[in-house]
């Protein structure tokens, strides 16, 4: 193999279909960089690969677009939150706090 050359994964599931690719980036290819070639936007149509959060054996990266991979690391590719999890967390609480106000 080419020196050059590192082997890597990238992932990405939604709950009834995961798709796991293996390929081979050129060395300093970076997080965002090697989900973008990773093709996976073909198989799931509508993922948004220069925008998604991304991340490397379950730890979220901040900054996908500066951090270099190494080789054998695996590329995670995390859906967006459909809702902030304070604002869940503070309509459910409005509705319990309602709820007890109606029981009284």
């Amino acid at each position: 193999m080419d020196k050059s050359m590192i082997v890597i994964e990238v992932v990405y599931a939604l709950a009834d279909k995961q798709k796991l690719l293996r390929l081979q980036v050129p060395a300093g290819t970076t997080l965002r960089e090697a989900a973008e070639r990773s093709g996976m936007a073909a198989h799931f149509p509508g993922l948004d690969l220069a925008t998604c959060p991304l991340g490397i054996f379950g730890k979220a990266v901040s900054k996908p677009q500066e951090r270099v991979l190494e080789e054998g690391e695996r590329v995670e590719i995390y859906r967006p939150l459909l809702a902030d999890p304070k604002e869940v967390r503070k309509q459910r609480a409005a509705k319990a706090a309602q709820a007890k106000a109606s029981e009284g």
